[in-house]
Formats: structure tokens, sequence, C-alpha cells
């Protein structure tokens, strides 16, 4: 035990939307919980800080429901109505014509549930995200610490204890990094990556629709790389432009009506005019993956275990797993008197994580390589397996279950259900 040091159970490095959510179910289940962020909170909120937004499974709402956060977050959510796949040789996305590809269509039948107009999920603005648990968190015991760096991070047999830049210490059995790629937690851990980087950039931007976008999310993919226009409230959709670097970056610099004249070229006029709504953002694309999701006295969740190609918009959906697991075994672990930073208990968790973690990393690897070219063959191979989809009802069921988080070893707060 360090003199003088802060005590808690836990010490979550990252306040973002996963290392929030921990937080918060740490704290709901009687944890003392210690959140450092390198940015003051209220940053975050900022319309300028990232402008992007999430897909949000019907799961990962279980969980902020059991949180007491879902019915806040759901009044600012656009319900996923449908989702359209276009593989397109040409410019023009689909309203059910291919554009010389294939077209995919899920919706709410496809999910098995007894409401057949059950929303796919839900889009969300991240800072709208941050905004809610962030008022969440003012009232849940967590002490926020931000801003604050993360400068050393030491373990024992029995603590962890986290040295801030400004010369503050924190002790806690389990120390969490949450704070994306570039982790300190993991570097302190000595946990590696590997992966590569895509020839790809993101472009992200929220744009205002001249026409009803009917809760329809559309998935167009171009040689370059997909092209997403999400459904948002107020008649907007979160724009998720992927294109080869060098495009990639004059599509930032253009000006907002050479911008939007492009994107309705590339998207198509079913819509109408597209209008830009504030700044436009990029994003390098890559995939990172931690050799092991867990350290002494150490684990991993979100960008900092993972970090995988935009393409299937389950990002934010494969940290939020991660919070439920962990959250689980820490809770689960204290109840039986156990120590939860142990080793024992902390390869429950990453035994838990691991697979599903790596095998969604592969799908998106697979799907992005076999997407973003214009060779033939492979343009021929994906016609024949989006329509083969398409046709046979239970594929399409497997698929958007999968994407809801309704199968496999689910914890129980993706359940609905309470620690």
């Amino acid at each position: 035990m360090t003199k003088g040091a802060d005590n808690f159970d836990v010490i979550i490095a990252g306040a973002g939307m996963t290392g929030a959510t921990l937080a918060l179910a740490l704290a709901r289940s009687g944890l003392s919980v210690a959140l450092i962020d390198a940015q003051p909170v209220s940053a975050q909120l900022a319309p300028d800080y990232d402008g992007r937004a999430s897909a949000i499974a019907a799961a990962s709402m279980n969980q902020w429901r059991v949180l007491g956060v879902a019915d806040e977050l759901q009044a600012a959510a656009e319900p996923i109505r449908s989702i359209l796949v276009t593989d397109g040789a040409a410019p023009g996305a689909s309203t059910g014509s291919s554009s010389g590809g294939g077209v995919l269509r899920f919706d709410g039948a496809d999910l098995g549930e007894a409401d057949p107009d059950a929303p796919l999920g839900w889009m969300l603005e991240n800072r709208r995200i941050r905004a809610v648990l962030g008022g969440a968190l003012a009232g849940s015991g967590v002490e926020i610490i931000a801003p604050a760096l993360v400068q050393a991070v030491q373990t024992d047999p029995r603590t962890a204890v986290v040295t801030l830049k400004d010369g503050r210490t924190l002790t806690a059995p389990l120390v969490v990094g949450a704070e994306g790629r570039k982790s300190a937690v993991r570097a302190a851990a000595g946990i590696k990556t590997y992966g590569w980087t895509y020839p790809q950039t993101g472009v992200v931007a929220t744009v205002a629709l001249a026409e009803p976008h009917g809760g329809v999310a559309h998935e167009y993919f171009l040689p370059g790389g997909p092209l997403a226009i999400l459904p948002l409230t107020e008649q907007r959709a979160s724009l998720v432009w992927t294109e080869k670097t060098d495009r990639a970056d004059a599509l930032v610099k253009a000006s907002p009506e050479a911008f939007e004249a492009h994107l309705a070229r590339r998207f198509g006029d079913h819509l109408g005019r597209p209008m830009l709504v504030g700044p436009r953002f990029s994003f390098p694309l890559a995939l990172q993956m931690a050799q092991a999701m867990t350290g002494p006295r150490t684990a991993l969740i979100g960008d900092a275990a993972h970090a995988i190609h935009p393409i299937a918009g389950q990002g934010l959906n494969l940290g939020l797993k991660d919070v439920a697991a962990l959250a689980q075994v820490i809770v689960d672990a204290r109840r039986l008197g156990e120590d939860w930073g142990s080793e024992l208990v902390l390869d429950r968790y990453a035994r838990w994580r691991r697979f599903d973690a790596a095998a969604l990393a592969a799908a998106t690897d697979v799907f992005t390589r076999l997407f973003s070219n214009d060779v033939p063959v492979l343009r021929a191979v994906r016609g024949v397996g989006l329509a083969f989809v398409n046709r046979i009802k239970p594929a399409r069921s497997l698929f958007v279950r999968e994407a809801a988080g309704a199968l496999g070893d689910r914890p129980r707060l993706l359940l609905g259900e309470g620690l």
C-alpha cells in the first residue's frame, strides 16, 4: 500500500462511453470507483469534439436500461427500422435496385421478435451518449479526475498503484484501461498489440436530408470503401464515408458546396440533396488487437483491447460487451469474497471475451477486403453472397441477431438483468 494514496475498489483510465458505462455499473453495485480522463468531461460534449454517431444494439440498450439511462438516451435516438446494403459498381445507392451490384435488406421481422416493427437498433450521436452518462455519473459517487494523465502504473501481488502526471497517487486491486488505441494502462502492463492500417480514411459528417429517411440505414459499397448514411433525429443523417486516403483528404478540404455535390453524385438523389450540418472530421482506419485482454491487476476494454474497421458499425457495441462481462466478473468475485484483481478472476473475463472480439475483428477485416475493390471475380462472388442471404430468412436472421447482441453467452446486463 502506498502511503498517502487515495484508495478505491477499481480505477478506470478513460472516461469515454465504455469507461463511463463501466464506472456507472460498478458504482451502482456498491464499489468505489475512480474515473480518470485526459480531457475535461465538458469538452467531450461539444459538437466539434469528434462528430461521430454510433449504432446501438438492443443488448447494449438493455445494459443502459439496467443502469437507469436508457429512457433519456432513447429520447435522443433515431430507431433503425431497416438496413439496406447495396454493392454498387457505379454511383447511386439503392432504393431496391442493384445499381449493377447486389442488394440486401434487413428489417425488424428478421429479429424474430413478437413485434415485427421492433427497431433493429438505434442511432445516437456520441456527444449525446456522453452527456447522458456524464449526468448519471455526477450523482453516482464515482470520483471523476479530469483533466489528468496516467504517468505510471505499478503492480504488486495485492495492489495496482496509479501515479498521475500531477503526482497524485491512487491504489486499487484492479486498474482498467479504457483510453482507446494508445492506452497508457495497456503499455504499462506490457501488453503488446498487433494489426495493420488500411489504405483508407473515414470521413464523418452530419447532413440534413431533403426527403424523409424512414429510419433506413444505408450501407453502400463502392470500390474505394463503404459509404454509410445512417438515420438521425430531426431529418438528419450521420455520414461515414470511407475513401482512399488522398481522396478523403480532398473531401475534408473541399468547400461545403463541392462536398455536397460529390456526395449527391455518389449516393443518388432519392433522399434529396444532402446539406452539411456542422464540421467534417477524418479518421485513419486500422485494425489493432491487444495480444491479451488482461495483465497483472489490469483489464482492457473497448478500443484499448480491440479497435476494428467501422464497416459493420459494431465497435462501440463490442466495447459495451466487454463492460458487461467485466462488471459481472468483478461483482460476482466481490460477492464471493475473491480478489477481483487476481489473475484467476481476470482470466474468467479474458476467456469470456477474447474469442468474440477476435471473431468480429476477423469478420470486419474480411468484409473490408472483399468489398473495397472492383475486381470482377470478387464482385461476382459478392453478388451471389448478398442474393443468397437476402433470399434465405434464417440467414438474414442470423446476421441481424448477431448484430443485435442476441446470440452467444451473454452477460446479465446485456439480457436486461441486474448484477
